[in-house]
């Protein structure tokens, strides 16, 4: 039963430090932050099993886990309102050419990693962006003012669903 509770604070505590972290996507993590992830991993796993090195304790550890995970989107899914405590929402970085550079000081990132994102999406100027919106997963989602011309939901004040 230890290696339950301990699991389930072990959770808690990673789950509330990744979403202090902001939105990041593996292939855009530096490498030190890879290696401080991969680290993490393995001091989760000394604090969860403790001194405990049996089968039966990693999958205990394991199936805690999982079991949080799997309540958490069950109650993400019926329950809009712990929706938007659970999960990050989509956040606006550009809007009709113009960098919001409030929302991307909060979600701490620099008009080099913009331009990098840009670039790899066919995009050689802030002018020809109707929409840039970093994605609840760390993607960076843009809508050229071409396309959002041709869809009039876009002509909203709105970011697009």
């Amino acid at each position: 039963m230890e290696i339950v509770i301990r699991a389930s604070v072990m959770f808690v505590l990673v789950y509330v430090l990744l979403r202090l972290m902001g939105k990041r996507e593996l292939g855009q993590m530096a490498p030190f932050e890879l290696v401080s992830l991969i680290v993490t991993g393995d001091l989760i796993q000394q604090g969860v099993t403790h001194q405990d090195f049996s089968l039966t304790g990693a999958m205990l550890a394991i199936f805690t886990f999982a079991a949080w995970s799997f309540a958490m989107g069950l109650v993400s899914h019926r329950f809009p309102k712990a929706r938007r405590v659970l999960e990050s929402r989509p956040v606006v970085l550009v809007r009709d050419g113009r960098l919001l550079k409030s929302n991307l000081d909060e979600e701490r990132i620099d008009d080099s990693e913009l331009a990098i994102e840009m670039r790899l999406a066919g995009i050689s100027s802030l002018s020809q962006i109707a929409w840039a919106i970093l994605e609840p997963e760390g993607k960076i989602s843009f809508i050229r003012k071409d396309d959002a011309d041709a869809d009039p939901r876009y002509g909203q004040d709105t970011a697009p669903a």
